[in-house]
């Protein structure tokens, strides 16, 4: 707690520390709430360096992504405070701190009035959530995406993360390469589905854009009133991307029936109902700014999201759980594999999945 205080000190914060509480969602960077005695709220953040290499990249993406937001919500007569993340500068100007042991640290104004779910209760939560993306994609549209750092390289190029699973295998650094034989065949036996957005790429059929590349629904704040989309957060991989696995992140992780890390693989399954509210709500606010390819390929980007990061859960497991924060033995096995069954279910009905796309294509 004393650390934790000094640390608050280097920031220009309003008012005087009242309260400290630790904030657990997320798998890689820790948060705690920071309550003033004047009422003000403050989000409190250490990067996590072992997975952003270069922080100050990182956070020179993020001040000018939300300034750029920013001014487009003031054009538009949006909300300024609540729909856009703001930066606290430190006491020297600079949007974060680099303590005596190199821990990188970082302060976000608390959107108050708003929460974020883990699992969705109410379909129209998704609805909202997909126009609070959709929204975020459009008015990125016109941001100069090679100004951009590449925060994580070759982040979504989920050919090379099928790669790096094998070479996981082979190297077998924590003696678990034998128990998951048959998850690894499921991976070979998917091999081509990872090159498809960048072999559509190298051929012009489909651009890159700036895109979020970490749209679980839990990095969306929710209205705890309307239910309206407010704020996209978690903005460390905004960088050159594809929309589809944008798009296909939100699906893969708040239309799955269960939870993320579930046990229970026969609770695992893709809800149409909520893929097609997600869908609506996404392409009546981005529809009109993407290519009729890039719609085509939205559940594509479904499909393959939901194998890759499937096969980095099992990679993390065969390097000793690394990355990834665990709660339990196996708990990244069991993602990966949760992961797995439910790529079967986009698999069994990924027909479905391209008309409702279809039938929202021009709903602007």
């Amino acid at each position: 707690m004393k650390k934790t205080k000094e640390i608050l000190e280097k920031f220009q914060l309003e008012g005087e520390i009242s309260e400290i509480k630790p904030m657990t969602s997320g798998h890689i960077n820790t948060t705690c709430r920071v309550t003033m005695t004047n009422g003000k709220k403050y989000t409190l953040q250490a990067i996590n360096t072992y997975v952003f290499r270069r922080p100050e990249q990182v956070m020179e993406n993020i001040v000018a992504v939300t300034e750029h937001i920013r001014r487009k919500l003031a054009e538009s007569g949006g909300d300024t405070e609540r729909g856009c993340l703001r930066v606290i500068m430190t006491r020297d100007g600079k949007p974060m701190y680099r303590d005596a042991e190199g821990a990188c640290w970082r302060i976000y104004e608390f959107v108050d009035g708003a929460r974020t779910y883990d699992v969705i209760e109410d379909p129209i939560q998704l609805y909202n959530a997909g126009r609070g993306f959709g929204a975020f994609q459009r008015m990125l549209a016109d941001f100069p995406m090679d100004t951009l750092h590449e925060t994580i390289p070759d982040f979504h190029n989920t050919k090379k993360r099928f790669e790096n699973l094998f070479e996981a295998a082979r190297k077998d650094v924590a003696g678990r390469a034998e128990s998951v034989a048959g998850d690894l065949a499921f991976f070979r036996e998917r091999m081509a589905v990872g090159s498809l957005l960048l072999d559509l790429t190298a051929e012009g059929k489909i651009p890159l854009r700036v895109t979020h590349n970490d749209t679980k629904v839990n990095n969306i704040l929710i209205d705890e009133k309307t239910n309206e989309a407010l704020c996209v957060i978690d903005l460390d991989t905004v960088m050159p991307g594809w929309v589809a696995m944008d798009f296909g992140d939100t699906i893969r992780f708040a239309a799955n029936v269960a939870e993320e890390d579930e046990r229970d693989l026969t609770k695992v399954s893709l809800d149409m109902t909520l893929f097609e509210q997600f869908t609506k709500g996404f392409l009546s606010q981005v529809g009109r700014d993407l290519t009729e390819a890039e719609i085509t390929y939205l559940p594509h980007g479904a499909r393959i999201i939901t194998l890759e990061i499937g096969a980095r859960f099992l990679t993390d497991y065969l390097d000793g759980d690394v990355y990834f924060k665990t709660h339990r033995e196996g708990h990244n096995l069991d993602r990966a594999r949760c992961q797995m069954k439910l790529a079967l279910s986009i698999e069994e009905q990924f027909d479905e999945m391209c008309q409702i796309v279809e039938r929202y294509r021009h709903d602007v």
